[in-house]
């Protein structure tokens, strides 16, 4: 099993320096062999335009729960509420 659940593009302005423009895509699957069929929680980050050569990310639950918790307090750092 693979299933997307969201993709999108990274927010840094465009020709501000050498950063190359990068998205993001969030996924399930079950079909790693090393994971032992067990579910995970798939992250993908990768330069635009250079498809299948980005940073793949197969997190446990546990894991993917402590990037959720991570990323709320980095909102809540900037005066964001971290609700979705």
């Amino acid at each position: 099993m693979r299933r997307s659940i969201d993709d999108s593009l990274d927010d840094h302005p465009s020709g501000q320096d050498d950063r190359e423009p990068a998205s993001w895509a969030i996924a399930l699957s079950d079909d790693c062999e090393a994971c032992e069929g067990e579910p995970r929680v798939v992250l993908t980050v990768e330069e635009i335009d250079r498809r299948g050569s980005g940073l793949v990310l197969h997190m446990a639950p546990e894991t993917a729960r402590r990037l959720r918790v991570a990323i709320a307090a980095a909102l809540t750092e900037v005066g964001e509420s971290p609700g979705g």
